[in-house]
Protein backbone atom coordinates (compact mmCIF):
# COMPACT_ATOMS: atom_id res chain seq x y z
CA UNK A 1 0.00 0.00 0.00
CA UNK A 2 1.68 3.47 -0.85
CA UNK A 3 2.11 5.53 1.69
CA UNK A 4 0.66 9.22 1.80
CA UNK A 5 3.76 10.92 1.48
CA UNK A 6 5.87 8.44 -0.59
CA UNK A 7 8.61 10.02 -2.40
CA UNK A 8 8.36 13.35 -0.94
CA UNK A 9 11.54 15.29 0.83
CA UNK A 10 10.28 16.72 3.72
CA UNK A 11 13.37 19.21 5.74
CA UNK A 12 12.24 19.51 9.50
CA UNK A 13 14.19 22.02 11.88
CA UNK A 14 14.99 21.48 15.49
CA UNK A 15 14.63 17.88 14.74
CA UNK A 16 16.75 16.01 17.36
CA UNK A 17 14.04 16.07 20.26
CA UNK A 18 10.64 17.30 21.19
CA UNK A 19 8.08 18.26 18.54
CA UNK A 20 10.44 18.61 15.31
CA UNK A 21 11.83 14.86 16.17
CA UNK A 22 8.05 13.77 16.81
CA UNK A 23 7.24 15.69 13.70
CA UNK A 24 10.22 13.65 11.85
CA UNK A 25 9.31 10.52 12.84
CA UNK A 26 5.68 10.97 11.85
CA UNK A 27 6.58 11.96 8.41
CA UNK A 28 8.89 9.47 7.75
CA UNK A 29 5.82 7.01 8.84
CA UNK A 30 3.82 9.11 6.11
CA UNK A 31 6.48 7.96 4.01
CA UNK A 32 8.53 11.24 3.20
CA UNK A 33 12.58 10.83 3.67
CA UNK A 34 13.54 13.13 5.99
CA UNK A 35 16.38 15.82 6.13
CA UNK A 36 16.66 16.52 9.83
CA UNK A 37 18.73 19.76 11.17
CA UNK A 38 19.33 20.13 14.21
CA UNK A 39 22.52 21.11 16.38
CA UNK A 40 22.72 18.00 18.33
CA UNK A 41 24.24 14.97 16.64
CA UNK A 42 22.85 12.82 19.40
CA UNK A 43 19.51 13.52 19.14
CA UNK A 44 19.90 13.24 15.25
CA UNK A 45 21.25 10.00 15.19
CA UNK A 46 18.45 8.53 17.80
CA UNK A 47 15.96 9.73 15.87
CA UNK A 48 17.37 7.65 13.10
CA UNK A 49 17.15 4.65 14.55
CA UNK A 50 13.55 5.19 15.42
CA UNK A 51 12.93 6.46 11.80
CA UNK A 52 14.79 3.07 10.22
CA UNK A 53 12.41 0.75 12.70
CA UNK A 54 9.40 2.19 11.12
CA UNK A 55 10.93 1.29 7.85
CA UNK A 56 11.60 5.24 6.89
CA UNK A 57 14.97 6.58 5.54
CA UNK A 58 16.80 10.22 6.89
CA UNK A 59 19.90 12.14 5.96
CA UNK A 60 21.33 13.63 9.53
CA UNK A 61 22.33 17.47 9.27
CA UNK A 62 24.01 18.53 12.37
CA UNK A 63 23.87 22.69 11.94
CA UNK A 64 23.49 25.48 14.00
CA UNK A 65 20.72 27.59 12.16
CA UNK A 66 22.79 30.45 12.81
CA UNK A 67 25.11 29.38 10.87
CA UNK A 68 23.44 31.25 7.50
CA UNK A 69 26.05 30.20 4.78
CA UNK A 70 25.16 26.48 6.05
CA UNK A 71 21.87 27.14 5.21
CA UNK A 72 22.89 27.94 2.16
CA UNK A 73 24.80 25.02 1.60
CA UNK A 74 21.85 22.76 2.62
CA UNK A 75 19.95 24.28 -0.33
CA UNK A 76 22.67 23.73 -2.50
CA UNK A 77 23.38 20.17 -1.61
CA UNK A 78 19.06 19.50 -1.70
CA UNK A 79 19.30 20.58 -5.31
CA UNK A 80 22.13 18.59 -6.34
CA UNK A 81 21.01 16.08 -5.05
CA UNK A 82 16.65 16.16 -5.63
CA UNK A 83 16.07 19.16 -7.69
CA UNK A 84 13.40 19.94 -4.99
CA UNK A 85 12.19 19.82 -1.52
CA UNK A 86 8.39 19.25 -1.09
CA UNK A 87 7.88 20.08 2.65
CA UNK A 88 9.62 22.17 4.85
CA UNK A 89 8.77 22.22 9.18
CA UNK A 90 10.30 25.09 10.50
CA UNK A 91 10.40 23.92 14.16
CA UNK A 92 13.56 25.15 15.52
CA UNK A 93 13.30 27.88 18.67
CA UNK A 94 15.02 29.06 21.80
CA UNK A 95 12.95 30.27 24.43
CA UNK A 96 15.94 32.98 25.66
CA UNK A 97 15.57 34.81 29.17
CA UNK A 98 12.85 34.57 31.12
CA UNK A 99 13.06 37.81 32.81
CA UNK A 100 11.35 41.78 32.71
CA UNK A 101 12.67 43.53 29.37
CA UNK A 102 15.29 46.02 31.47
CA UNK A 103 16.95 42.78 32.59
CA UNK A 104 17.24 41.36 29.38
CA UNK A 105 21.11 42.24 28.01
CA UNK A 106 20.66 43.20 24.20
CA UNK A 107 23.18 39.70 23.14
CA UNK A 108 20.58 37.49 24.45
CA UNK A 109 17.71 38.98 22.64
CA UNK A 110 19.23 38.80 19.58
CA UNK A 111 20.26 35.32 20.43
CA UNK A 112 16.48 34.81 20.40
CA UNK A 113 16.17 36.81 16.95
CA UNK A 114 19.00 35.07 15.14
CA UNK A 115 17.57 31.63 15.72
CA UNK A 116 13.68 32.26 15.56
CA UNK A 117 13.81 34.46 13.00
CA UNK A 118 16.80 35.29 11.03
CA UNK A 119 17.54 31.38 10.71
CA UNK A 120 13.47 31.31 9.31
CA UNK A 121 14.00 33.91 6.93
CA UNK A 122 17.23 32.38 5.59
CA UNK A 123 15.21 29.30 5.28
CA UNK A 124 12.65 30.49 3.30
CA UNK A 125 15.33 32.62 1.07
CA UNK A 126 16.56 29.18 0.46
CA UNK A 127 14.27 26.55 0.68
CA UNK A 128 11.72 28.93 -1.50
CA UNK A 129 13.28 27.62 -5.45
CA UNK A 130 13.52 23.43 -4.21
CA UNK A 131 9.84 24.39 -2.48
CA UNK A 132 8.58 25.42 -6.08
CA UNK A 133 9.97 22.86 -8.08
CA UNK A 134 7.68 20.20 -6.01
CA UNK A 135 4.17 19.29 -7.35
CA UNK A 136 3.11 20.48 -3.80
CA UNK A 137 5.40 22.32 -1.83
CA UNK A 138 4.13 22.92 2.30
CA UNK A 139 5.62 25.01 4.28
CA UNK A 140 4.70 24.51 8.44
CA UNK A 141 6.34 26.93 10.90
CA UNK A 142 5.71 26.32 14.55
CA UNK A 143 4.57 29.43 16.75
CA UNK A 144 3.36 30.08 20.31
CA UNK A 145 0.42 31.33 21.74
CA UNK A 146 3.05 33.89 23.01
CA UNK A 147 3.19 36.29 20.06
CA UNK A 148 0.01 37.52 20.49
CA UNK A 149 -0.43 37.29 24.31
CA UNK A 150 2.52 39.43 24.37
CA UNK A 151 3.22 36.85 27.46
CA UNK A 152 5.48 39.12 30.14
CA UNK A 153 9.19 38.08 30.87
CA UNK A 154 9.55 35.95 27.98
CA UNK A 155 9.42 39.21 25.45
CA UNK A 156 12.36 38.02 23.52
CA UNK A 157 10.68 34.87 22.60
CA UNK A 158 6.94 36.44 22.42
CA UNK A 159 8.38 39.25 19.93
CA UNK A 160 10.53 36.79 17.71
CA UNK A 161 7.00 34.31 17.43
CA UNK A 162 5.43 37.68 16.42
CA UNK A 163 8.17 38.11 13.97
CA UNK A 164 8.06 34.93 12.76
CA UNK A 165 3.99 35.15 12.35
CA UNK A 166 4.18 38.32 10.19
CA UNK A 167 7.52 36.30 7.90
CA UNK A 168 5.47 33.27 7.01
CA UNK A 169 2.40 35.32 6.55
CA UNK A 170 3.86 37.89 3.92
CA UNK A 171 5.66 34.58 2.46
CA UNK A 172 1.67 32.89 1.89
CA UNK A 173 0.86 36.19 0.06
CA UNK A 174 3.63 36.45 -2.17
CA UNK A 175 3.25 32.40 -3.00
CA UNK A 176 -0.42 32.59 -3.21
CA UNK A 177 -0.57 32.09 -7.09
CA UNK A 178 2.10 29.27 -6.90
CA UNK A 179 1.57 25.46 -6.26
CA UNK A 180 3.46 26.70 -2.73
CA UNK A 181 1.20 26.52 0.63
CA UNK A 182 2.66 28.43 3.30
CA UNK A 183 1.23 28.25 7.00
CA UNK A 184 1.97 28.29 11.08
CA UNK A 185 0.84 25.64 13.53
CA UNK A 186 0.48 26.42 17.40
CA UNK A 187 1.14 23.82 19.92
CA UNK A 188 -0.02 25.55 22.79
CA UNK A 189 1.73 23.96 26.04
CA UNK A 190 3.08 20.37 25.34
CA UNK A 191 5.09 17.74 27.21
CA UNK A 192 8.65 19.52 26.41
CA UNK A 193 12.29 20.26 27.71
CA UNK A 194 11.77 23.53 26.74
CA UNK A 195 7.75 23.77 28.37
CA UNK A 196 9.44 22.06 31.78
CA UNK A 197 12.38 24.88 31.61
CA UNK A 198 9.38 27.78 31.33
CA UNK A 199 6.99 26.16 33.66
CA UNK A 200 8.84 23.88 36.38
CA UNK A 201 6.21 23.69 38.80
CA UNK A 202 3.99 21.98 36.30
CA UNK A 203 2.82 18.56 36.25
CA UNK A 204 4.25 17.32 32.67
CA UNK A 205 1.34 14.47 32.74
CA UNK A 206 -1.28 17.09 32.52
CA UNK A 207 0.34 17.93 29.14
CA UNK A 208 -0.05 16.74 25.98
CA UNK A 209 2.95 14.85 24.20
CA UNK A 210 4.79 16.00 21.22
CA UNK A 211 3.76 12.72 19.81
CA UNK A 212 0.31 13.85 19.69
CA UNK A 213 0.62 17.03 18.30
CA UNK A 214 2.68 15.99 15.40
CA UNK A 215 0.00 14.23 14.01
CA UNK A 216 -1.75 17.23 13.57
CA UNK A 217 1.41 18.62 11.48
CA UNK A 218 1.57 15.98 8.94
CA UNK A 219 -1.82 16.61 7.76
CA UNK A 220 -0.62 20.33 6.55
CA UNK A 221 2.71 18.96 4.75
CA UNK A 222 0.44 16.69 2.32
CA UNK A 223 -0.28 17.74 -1.68
CA UNK A 224 -4.15 17.53 -0.58
CA UNK A 225 -3.63 20.57 1.77
CA UNK A 226 -4.99 23.60 -0.15
CA UNK A 227 -5.39 26.29 2.37
CA UNK A 228 -2.56 28.91 2.86
CA UNK A 229 -1.45 32.17 5.01
CA UNK A 230 -3.41 30.36 7.87
CA UNK A 231 -2.90 29.54 11.77
CA UNK A 232 -3.75 26.36 13.05
CA UNK A 233 -4.62 26.13 17.14
CA UNK A 234 -3.81 22.82 18.06
CA UNK A 235 -5.69 23.17 21.85
CA UNK A 236 -8.98 24.14 19.94
CA UNK A 237 -8.07 21.90 16.39
CA UNK A 238 -8.98 24.57 14.60
CA UNK A 239 -7.82 26.76 11.15
CA UNK A 240 -7.85 29.97 11.59
CA UNK A 241 -7.46 33.18 9.44
CA UNK A 242 -5.60 36.07 10.94
CA UNK A 243 -7.78 39.32 11.21
CA UNK A 244 -7.10 42.42 12.13
CA UNK A 245 -7.71 44.73 15.27
CA UNK A 246 -11.07 45.92 15.34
Amino acid sequence: MTKPLANRIALVTGASRGIGFATAKALAKAGAHIVAVARTQGGLEELDDEIRKDGGTATLVPLNLTDSDGIARLGAGLHERYGKLDILVGNAGVLGPSSPIGHIELKAFTDVMAVNVSANFQLIRCMEPLLKQSDAGRAVFVTSGAANKATAYVSPYAASKAALETLARAWAQETANTKLRVNLFNPGPVRTRMRATLMPGEDPATLDTAEQVAEFIVPMCAPDWTETGKFYDYKTRSLMSFRSPA
